[in-house]
């Protein structure tokens, strides 16, 4: 029987280490794991009394295929702190950001549009966006821009869409108030649909507030519970929608999955109360204890070129300097240390093989102990193999 050509897009390597450390976990072995970008805490108090509430009282039938009405107003209410208004009629709930990008994309292009994404870049867009048809148009990102596109790189393409996030997987980097406004206006001046991935937002650790693309009419805006709110399991993400967006999204979203989980939807308002913002920013505390120590320990790891982590909770390094291409590097320190990483490749598929993502989602102890064992590990192999 026939497979489509449109399903031939590579899997997400990351799911893949993922599944041989949880592999070797099962068969009794110490293994340290910051390959996924997880948070360890999980949902906040606050979000799993509300569900087990719920679970208790019943009535977790279909909400509307938008998301439920006091959900979607908690969602908007939450733009106040950004200094935004956001109407919640523009808020469309999703399963998951994957489910938001699903639809934003489907509503926002049409087969053979031309979308532009930056490299290195979490590989989610471009294999959604080549399975409906989209022409993926790769812009090489480097320490010259902090790995954000800019405008000057756009010029001249004949683009339909702008892919951005900040701040990004994998490499943490963000979009300042001033770089936004003149990707934004540029966009709107020449026709060309934004989409602000915005899913780490709160998890920053330079000073200055967060710019959002909530602010600009024509823009879309994916976030996620996954992260900030630690509650990756839970299945629940949102949009901020353009006027002329919602009604599309509405008809796909109603056809697609009826609607986003339920018991996740309900449970979720209780993420914005005092105390399940009290709990995300505790997270973020740890977060930054770990940050500072794998900053601190960059020397005797050896890796002098990484991206600036500014947010989100990963260090993309280069490792080029071992002799080896990313993906052996981090099967073999799976295999000979335990610690589990991510290959570059999964980001970026031209020079992806000289970097490797480490999450510090993980308290400081479990980062701490896996930079000893890398640290360890790199000593004896080169020593043992001192061609490399």
């Amino acid at each position: 029987m026939k497979v489509s050509s449109r399903s031939a897009v590579p899997p997400f390597a990351v799911m893949e280490i993922l599944a041989a450390a949880n592999a070797r976990r099962a068969a009794g072995e110490d293994v340290l794991n910051l390959c996924a970008g997880e948070p360890a805490s999980g949902a906040s108090e606050a979000v799993r009394l509300r569900a087990a509430e719920l679970l208790s009282s019943g009535g977790l039938g279909y909400t509307e295929a938008l998301g439920a009405p006091a959900l979607r107003a908690a969602i908007a209410a939450h733009y106040d702190t950004y200094g935004v208004t956001v109407d919640p009629s523009r808020v469309a709930v999703t399963t998951g950001s994957s489910g938001g990008f699903l639809l934003a994309f489907l509503a926002a292009f049409d087969v053979g549009d031309r979308v532009a994404l930056a490299r290195p870049g979490y590989p989610a867009y471009a294999n959604i966006l080549a399975a409906l048809g989209c022409e993926v148009v790769s812009l090489p990102c480097g320490p010259e821009t902090r790995y954000q596109p800019t405008v000057a790189q756009l010029e001249g393409l004949d683009l339909d869409g702008l892919v951005v996030a900040s701040p990004a997987n994998p490499t943490g980097t963000m979009i300042d108030a001033v770089g936004l406004e003149e990707l934004a206006t540029w966009c709107e001046a020449h026709g060309v649909r934004l989409i602000s991935d915005e899913i780490y937002h709160g998890i920053t650790y330079t000073p200055g507030a967060t710019p959002t693309a909530a602010a600009y009419p024509t823009a879309v805006v994916v976030n996620s519970f996954s992260k900030y709110w630690a509650m990756t399991g839970w299945r629940l993400g949102w949009l901020v929608l353009p006027d002329d967006l919602v009604a599309p999204v509405d008809a796909l979203a109603g056809n697609v999955a009826l609607c986003p989980p339920a018991l996740a939807q309900h449970a979720a308002v209780a993420a914005f109360s005092p105390e399940g913002i009290a709990a995300a920013e505790a997270d973020v505390a740890r977060y930054a204890v770990s940050r500072e120590l794998l900053l601190a320990r960059l020397p005797e790891l050896g890796w002098d070129r990484v991206a600036p982590a500014d947010g989100a909770f990963y260090l993309y390094a280069d490792i080029s300097g071992s002799g080896l291409d990313s993906v052996t590097w981090c099967a073999r320190l799976l295999d000979e240390a335990g610690v589990a990483l991510t290959p570059g490749t999964d980001f970026d598929p031209v020079d992806g093989h000289r970097w490797v993502r480490l999450s510090f989602a993980s308290s400081a102890e479990v980062v701490g102990a896996a930079v000893d064992r890398i640290v360890a590990w790199q000593a004896g192999r080169i020593t043992n193999q001192p061609h490399l």
